[in-house]
């Protein structure tokens, strides 16, 4: 299905996933015309059936693998893009420890593909979906951009390390390509309509859903992986973020970009909210925000997790005009509504 609309498009790769979905409603709220491809690799259908009931329209979608040259240089022909917003990727640590080929060939792969087809379309503008990962375990906290990338604590955080350094050695060889790596933290929350939301595949592995699914009563307990690290509570310290606002820093980043000479920009940029939240203070802001009790328990470390990440946030203040709005009450309360409504 393709886009009439005259407004610039972007190509949302990964557009039917958790950031990705929202990011689309941002886009289009922009005034941007989204092009979704997804697989459905980590994501289900039902998030194109959520953007519809929220913006009250289809969004163009075309099923297909970003690694696929063949579909994806038939998109970039067919619609005539301004720029590209890269979520597609595989995403599981533990999965990416046991599986590295895998991970490095779908991650790598596909970004170089689009840096392939986005000069020869004349596609100037790219937005990618980096982490805090690239940090490790920081010796100085908050982490600003030039905090040292320290060696990954897997596969995973390494194909976005080595993905950052590849963009850069693209747009250095000034091939009409200026690009942005944002480097989030932890994304939480929904849209707050409650039609689009976080939908983990099997058990989560991140805490938000987790403690949604159990409050929901489809997972019997919490664990929380140790309760003995230098933190406030001996619980590990993360900054989470709304992922409406991470949406909007996408959209604020092609913007940004659009005012940038090509050839010669590529940046990175934090986006959190500057804030260092325990696992246990998320489990009783989550408590009082919905009025449910949570079964939990403090079991072991996991191992590869980090003691404490949170960002300094003032680059994304001063280069992207953009600052995290939303609380972290909300960042729950809309969770916990997007939990009730999959659950209903």
């Amino acid at each position: 299905m393709t886009s009439s609309s005259n407004s610039p498009k972007i190509l949302v790769t990964g557009g039917a996933g958790f950031i990705g979905s929202h990011t689309v409603v941002s886009l289009v709220e922009a005034g941007f015309e989204p092009i979704i491809v997804d697989n459905f690799s980590n994501s289900e259908q039902s998030a194109l059936n959520g953007l519809r009931a929220i913006l009250g329209r289809d969004v163009a979608f075309y099923q297909a693998d970003c690694n696929d040259a063949t579909a994806m240089e038939a998109i970039f022909q067919k619609e005539q893009l301004a720029g590209v917003i890269h979520f597609a990727a595989y995403k599981a640590v533990g999965e990416s420890v046991a599986k590295p080929l895998m991970y490095y060939r779908n991650n790598l792969d596909s970004l170089m593909l689009l840096l392939e087809l986005m000069p020869k379309y004349g596609v100037k503008d790219l937005v990618f979906s980096s982490s805090c990962t690239v940090y490790g375990q920081p010796e100085q906290l908050p982490v600003t951009e030039q905090t040292p990338r320290l060696p990954a604590q897997s596969p995973y955080g390494n194909t976005k390390a080595i993905s950052e350094d590849i963009i850069r050695d693209v747009v250095h060889a000034k091939v009409a390509i200026r690009a942005l790596a944002l480097r989030y933290f932890n994304p939480i929350g929904a849209h707050p309509s409650a039609e689009i939301g976080e939908l983990p595949l099997g058990v989560p592995a991140n805490l938000v859903p987790f403690i949604t699914q159990t409050a929901a009563g489809i997972r019997q307990s919490l664990t929380v992986h140790g309760g003995d690290y230098n933190t406030p509570d001996g619980t590990c310290v993360r900054d989470y973020i709304h992922v409406m606002d991470l949406a909007e820093a996408h959209v604020q980043a092609l913007k940004k970009l659009s005012e940038q000479p090509v050839d010669t920009s590529y940046d990175v940029v934090n986006i959190g909210t500057g804030r260092g939240e325990t696992v246990l203070n998320i489990i009783k802001t989550f408590e009082q925000q919905t009025g449910v009790a949570l079964n939990y328990t403090i079991g072991p470390r996991r191992p590869g997790d980090i003691e404490q990440v949170y960002a300094d946030v003032t680059k994304a203040r001063n280069v992207l005009d953009w600052t995290a709005s939303r609380s972290l009450a909300e960042s729950l309360r809309d969770a916990w509504h997007w939990q009730q409504k999959v659950s209903a």
